[in-house]
């Protein structure tokens, strides 16, 4: 029998597909389950993670809390971002990856049974991890139509803010790909300040924005830079996802007790990866522009091919819905029909949000060429009309 903090912790589905679609070994198998992406990391966090396999001071669990080159261009990154500046030593401490970082967020930030408060739909690991930390999800929805994903303002302004300890927002968010515009970040600041409560900002994805699109950190709003925790990883933007590194940014006194939640959980970073992350960081050429480019050519191909089926366009993020309920499936069932009749593999939504989630499945963009997503439309009417 589970212990009590696994009773409401569910499985995220694209282990599921993914274990699925290598088990086939079909070259012909669109891959677009699960987050990764085919495009190189940065050439300078190549090399050094080259050069770090033999320098024995990498080879350490030392020092615990990130290097200082690390802290140094992390907390400079998020201040360019938010307008703000950081200081490396006492707000800024490397965490084994974005979501280990969230994690140890929330396990600084809330008492057990704080609400917080989130977007639906949203990852089903972040969920997962809210449960994990004792708190309870409290969601807003994301309304979709024909021109994209919008927060539901109203409704935010219905919610009681009295019991939320903490907002846990992405923007991009994933798995939507809906983008906060500055009205809707205004109206998510205004809750916070009226809950008193913490902002956790997973700005894992936050310069991957389509159609001009730029960025707005919830830290650049009057009296916000005490209240937000940045989240960063380097596995989005810098493309680096097998390096496991992330960071967290904020108000010192917060960021000691992360620090202290890290030291107790992972303890320590990949000591090869840190450097070439900072590397990344602190070189201009590092492809992020041009990849946004390229991600945007993929976006607009599948929704090319899929213009007559319902599907939310994305803002930005790596990854959009189709909504299969239209059709008359439900997520898993769609999912299922998807890899068996049209060879391809695509998440179910159920669990990743509220029930509502259930009417998507969601397809990856950011892991293959636009040759091989040319003729998608076909495959998806073959398995779902």
């Amino acid at each position: 029998m589970s212990v009590s903090r696994l009773k409401h912790i569910t499985k995220i589905g694209v282990e599921q597909m993914g274990d699925l679609a290598n088990t086939l070994k079909d070259p012909e198998v669109l891959r677009l389950e699960n987050l990764d992406t085919d495009l190189r990391p940065p050439q300078s966090a190549l090399e050094h993670t080259h050069r770090a396999v033999d320098d024995d001071d990498a080879n350490s669990y030392l020092p615990f809390f990130g290097l200082d080159v690390l802290r140094q261009a992390a907390s400079g990154l998020v201040g360019r971002q938010s307008g703000q500046q950081y200081d490396w030593k006492t707000e800024c401490v490397i965490s084994a990856g974005g979501l280990s970082g969230i994690l140890n967020v929330l396990l600084a930030t809330l008492e057990p049974g704080d609400e917080v408060l989130m977007t639906d739909p949203i990852y089903v690991g972040l969920i997962n991890r809210v449960r994990l930390a004792g708190g309870v999800p409290r969601f807003v929805p994301l309304v979709p139509s024909p021109a994209g994903w919008r927060l539901d303002v109203e409704a935010l302004a219905r919610i009681d803010p009295a019991p939320v300890r903490a907002m846990l927002v992405m923007s991009p968010a994933m798995p939507s790909g809906a983008v906060f515009n500055q009205a809707e970040w205004q109206a998510l600041v205004e809750f916070c300040q009226r809950a008193g409560c913490w902002l956790i900002n997973d700005s894992a994805m936050e310069r991957i924005l389509y159609d001009g699109r730029s960025v707005i950190h919830p830290a650049s709003f009057p009296g916000m830079r005490e209240r937000v925790i940045t989240v960063g990883a380097a596995s989005k933007e810098y493309r680096m996802i097998g390096w496991r590194v992330g960071w967290v940014v904020g108000p010192a006194q917060i960021i000691a007790d992360v620090g202290r939640v890290s030291i107790s959980n992972v303890v320590c970073q990949t000591g090869i990866a840190m450097g070439a992350v900072a590397a990344a960081i602190n070189n201009p050429q590092d492809g992020i522009q041009e990849s946004v480019v390229e991600w945007q050519r993929r976006r607009d191909v599948i929704l090319d091919e899929l213009a007559d089926f319902t599907v939310i366009p994305p803002h930005g993020g790596w990854s959009l819905f189709l909504d299969v309920a239209r059709l008359g499936f439900d997520s898993a069932s769609a999912s299922k029909r998807l890899i068996e009749l049209g060879k391809i593999a695509a998440t179910p939504m159920v669990n990743w949000g509220s029930a509502n989630s259930d009417k998507y499945v969601r397809f990856v963009f950011a892991n293959e060429p636009v040759e091989r997503l040319r003729g998608i439309g076909t495959r998806v009417r073959r398995a779902l009309t």
